[in-house]
């Protein structure tokens, strides 16, 4: 029985944290032209790509890569967070 809770405990702890590093993710409103995305939100979104990917998956909002960022730092901190 104790098993059984751990096991539940854990998948609510991965549902959780998985909820909140979404809501890190790209597509976020607060990204503008004006205010775009750097280099460390670059690096944070690759390495959260796949958590978003699936999120993206059930929400518009949601993308797995932000499209008002800063160029080639922002693709750089990306690819260096996906590897």
């Amino acid at each position: 029985m104790t098993e059984h809770r751990h096991r539940l405990a854990f998948i609510g702890l991965l549902v959780v944290t998985a909820g909140l590093m979404a809501g890190c993710a790209p597509g976020n409103p607060r990204f503008t032209e004006a205010d775009p995305a750097g280099f460390f939100y670059g690096l944070w979104h690759g390495f959260i790509v796949i958590i978003a990917f699936i999120v993206s998956l059930f929400s518009d909002q949601t993308t797995i890569y932000e499209l008002n960022n800063t160029g080639s730092w922002y693709n750089f901190g990306f690819v260096l967070g996906v590897l």
